[in-house]
């Protein structure tokens, strides 16, 4: 799973290929050993990092979304993923 970007110490990931089980576009991010699965409309899918974190996540999905929306169609393909720039 490629990481694609970092906010504030999240590693933000997305899937090859990963659009079975959650049938939607969406990234995996992970702080702590912890890991939410957040949909690129910002509904969370998934597990979570905490409030403050899962609202980092939503503010950098937001900010990015076109940007996340392009890696994602690259990566249902199987393609290289770019890096995406965090939030500042």
């Amino acid at each position: 799973m490629p990481r694609i970007s970092e906010i504030f110490g999240i590693a933000v990931y997305m899937y090859w290929y990963d659009n079975k089980k959650h049938k939607c576009a969406h990234i995996h991010a992970i702080f702590a050993g912890r890991q939410v699965v957040m949909g690129l409309d910002g509904q969370i899918l998934a597990g979570s990092i905490g409030k403050r974190g899962d609202n980092l996540v939503l503010e950098f999905v937001k900010e990015r979304n076109q940007e996340l929306n392009e890696a994602w169609n690259k990566a249902t393909n199987g393609e290289e993923l770019p890096w995406i720039k965090p939030i500042s």
